[in-house]
């Protein structure tokens, strides 16, 4: 069976890092009901603009908290939040120091390994 990939939904995804201005990038992507926002993310890497910045480890199974992201201002893992037609507008974590794009500085503080490293 194959999916029907004839329609398309719009993403606009915030860009930027913290030394540059961010400003939204607006990308098509095809579109087929079901789909993760984390699989459309991907799709735009792929096949659009490699240069942007998103995290992942797992697929589809929010355990990894990796590719967290926030939507209308709610925290959501990229890889569970299913799209509709409406498409979505992408920001970073807006608690965590931003990496770039939509990639945050998620580790916790006292599991970075900097202090250890010589001077």
């Amino acid at each position: 069976m194959t999916q029907d990939l004839t329609t398309s939904v719009r993403i606009q995804v915030q860009r930027g890092t913290t030394s540059s201005e961010r400003k939204l990038a607006t990308f098509d992507v095809p579109y087929h009901s079901g789909m993760s926002l984390l699989d459309a993310l991907i799709w735009v890497r792929a096949n659009v603009d490699a240069s942007l910045a998103i995290r992942y480890s797992c697929t589809n199974a929010n355990t990894c908290k990796e590719c967290l992201v926030r939507i209308d201002d709610k925290t959501v893992y990229a890889c569970t939040y299913r799209l509709t037609e409406a498409g979505a507008t992408v920001y970073p974590l807006k608690n965590k120091p931003l990496v770039a794009d939509l990639v945050s500085d998620i580790i916790p503080p006292k599991e970075k390994l900097s202090h250890l490293l010589p001077d």
